[in-house]
């Protein structure tokens, strides 16, 4: 298979219709502060243990095209031996892999991130490649504040920054996904984030298109366009729905195969409501799908709790979850089938 066929089976594999992607990426950090909230402590064991949970859902593969890992994951094997990516692959998931180092202050741009990890990159893309992973992931963060920020200089930097690590996958062979993420935090109406966010989904297409990107060769992960966390005028999922396809039609080419949304900080419910609303009765020009990760995880987090006891009633909180966004890719998700498959999953976990 050339590399340029391997890239659009891909990238269409990973937004297959029903399937979305699983964001299983998190630092060590990042996890610890999950594992805090089941005081639960964070060892290579424990993370181990909690994503093979994850990953041996029954029926994930259903509605999981393919997962985010973190390096230490994408190295790791199972509690049998097997390697994660090997069970992956077995269950037909495609393995992906986080490559930037994280979004680390932007020099003389006070508030501002700028997201690193190009050193070196070619040399770590043909290794995970190697490993198995066939995609990737880099996170830029651009935030809003009440002094005008984010800058031109901020947007643009990390907007080269996705393009230069795109095009040096590609060239990898991995797909990808490309994640220009307006924050949440703050007191901003959804106005201000659609403004924010067609900004920087300008820069980023324009240095994607200057770097020779191929966009049917990628992936976008955008936020969507959703009132801030603190604002006292909170949108409701349809305003929601309407303003951030809005902001995909005036910026985001057809050619790009499919967008892949993060939650972003909004609760499951939520996350599955708004893709729901997006796809309800529409033709779009791409896949509209999902790579969420703690809109996935929570349930199940909270269900295992990190006992080994419970390992069941986590895979069915998982399941729940995914199968609840599944429906979403269809517009068929409704505030009943919440209800309904809760009891379900409550049910069948009484019973193991």
């Amino acid at each position: 298979m050339s590399a340029t066929h391997e890239l659009a089976v891909t990238a269409q594999a990973l937004v297959a219709a029903g399937r979305g992607i699983l964001a299983a990426d998190e630092s060590t950090p990042t996890i610890e502060k999950r594992f805090k909230s089941i005081n639960l402590a964070n060892t290579e064991a424990n993370r181990r243990d909690y994503r093979e949970m994850l990953f041996t859902a029954e029926g994930v593969a259903e509605y999981v095209s393919g997962v985010i890992l973190y390096e230490e994951t994408l190295r790791q094997k199972a509690a049998n031996g097997t390697l994660f990516v090997d069970m992956l692959k077995k269950l037909g998931i495609i393995p992906g892999i986080k490559v930037d180092t994280g979004a680390k202050d932007f020099p003389g741009h006070p508030g501002e991130k700028i997201t690193e990890g190009l050193d070196g990159l070619s040399a770590r893309l043909k290794e995970y490649y190697d490993l198995g992973a066939r995609f990737a992931k880099w996170r830029a963060v651009i935030t809003i504040t009440d002094d005008g920020k984010p800058t031109e200089a901020c947007m643009i930097a990390n907007a080269q920054g996705l393009a230069r690590y795109a095009l040096a996958c590609q060239e990898a062979k991995l797909v990808p996904i490309v994640e220009p993420e307006v924050l949440m935090d703050g007191k901003h109406t959804i106005e201000r984030c659609y403004e924010v966010t067609t900004r920087m989904l300008h820069h980023t297409f324009n240095a994607l298109y200057d770097n020779g990107v191929v966009l049917e060769h990628m992936l976008l992960k955008p936020n969507m366009v959703i009132s801030g966390t603190e604002c006292s005028r909170q949108a409701d999922v349809k305003s929601v729905a309407e303003m951030t396809l809005k902001a995909f039609y005036r910026h985001v080419p057809a050619a790009v195969p499919g967008i892949v949304f993060l939650s972003g900080g909004q609760s499951d419910e939520l996350a599955t409501a708004h893709l729901n609303a997006m796809n309800a009765g529409r033709k779009l020009p791409w896949e509209l799908s999902f790579s969420y990760g703690r809109a996935l995880q929570a349930p199940a987090l909270a269900a295992w709790g990190g006992k080994p006891a419970n390992l069941a009633a986590g895979r069915k909180a998982f399941a729940h979850r995914a199968r609840l966004n599944s429906a979403a890719r269809y517009g068929k998700y409704t505030a009943a089938m919440e209800k309904e498959l809760a009891t379900t999953t409550t049910k069948l976990a009484s019973q193991d």
